[in-house]
This record gives structure tokens, C-alpha cells and sequence, in this order.
């Protein structure tokens, strides 16, 4: 673990984080409003597959509790951020910002730029990442059948 102040830790997770993991995913996905109908089996079955291959992740921790993670994937030129979630209740105390610089230090390092998805609709998390000095690159656009 990583002591970032005398409550916060970060950590590295393992597979036996798979059922919290999967329980901050789901809450981020009602937290996004995303669309996914997946249930917390399958998020657990899909979590546990993206960590045996390319995917790592890290758990932010206070007090044994844990607050927040992130899910990330290093590549030849940068680091996708592909989840970030903080609890409702550790939000807007430095959480965030801590999981993306740890990520950022133990993913690539300073020569690697990091890369996020954010659903168009998800005004808080855009906000977050601006504040964090995050620029659009591109739009994904799609159509409903």
C-alpha cells in the first residue's frame, strides 16, 4: 500500500478485490447513467477476466473501507483510464485526483498521456477530468437501430 496521507491508502488489486470491484462498478454505472443491464455476476465475471488479461486496477482505501478505483490498461503510447469511480461520500477531497496520479506514476510514468471515455451526458465526471487538465480528443458517435 501507498500512504498518501494518514487515512488514504492505495493499493494494487488482486483477485480477491473481484466482489467489491464489482459492486463499485455497478454503482458507477447508475452513478453514469450507462445502459448497461449487466448483472453484478456478470460485472464480477467480466472484471475478473479484464484483470487476468490486459487491465490492472487500484483500490483507494480509508480506515479498511474502500472509497474509489480506478481500471486501466497501459498501451504502446498511453494509458486508457477505462473506469474511475469515488464513493459518494469520499467525493470532493482529493480522491479522484489521488487514484489518477497513482495510476499515472505506476502506469507509463510521466512519458505516457492517459486517455478516458466519458458518457456525454455524465456533466460531473466531465468536470472532474477538465479540473484535472483533460482536453476533448474525439467524439464517439453512434446510431440506435
Amino acid at each position: 500500500m501507498t500512504p498518501l496521507s494518514p487515512e488514504l491508502q492505495l493499493r494494487s488489486a488482486t483477485g480477491s478485490d473481484l466482489v467489491v470491484l464489482a459492486q463499485l462498478n455497478q454503482q458507477l454505472i447508475r452513478d453514469e447513467a450507462h445502459r448497461s443491464t449487466m448483472s453484478l455476476a456478470e460485472l464480477q465475471h467480466r472484471m475478473a477476466t479484464w484483470l487476468q488479461g490486459e487491465y490492472a486496477a487500484v483500490i483507494a482505501e480509508q480506515e479498511g473501507v474502500t472509497i474509489g478505483y480506478a481500471l486501466f490498461q497501459e498501451t504502446i503510447d498511453h494509458v486508457y483510464v477505462r473506469q474511475l469511480l469515488v464513493t459518494e461520500t469520499a467525493r470532493r477531497r482529493g480522491v479522484g485526483r489521488a487514484i489518477v496520479e497513482w495510476v499515472r506514476q505506476h502506469a507509463g510514468g510521466d512519458d505516457n498521456r492517459l486517455r478516458i471515455d466519458v458518457l456525454i451526458g455524465n456533466e460531473p465526471a466531465i468536470a472532474f477530468w477538465h479540473a484535472m487538465g483533460f482536453e476533448e480528443y474525439c467524439i464517439t458517435m453512434e446510431r440506435e437501430p
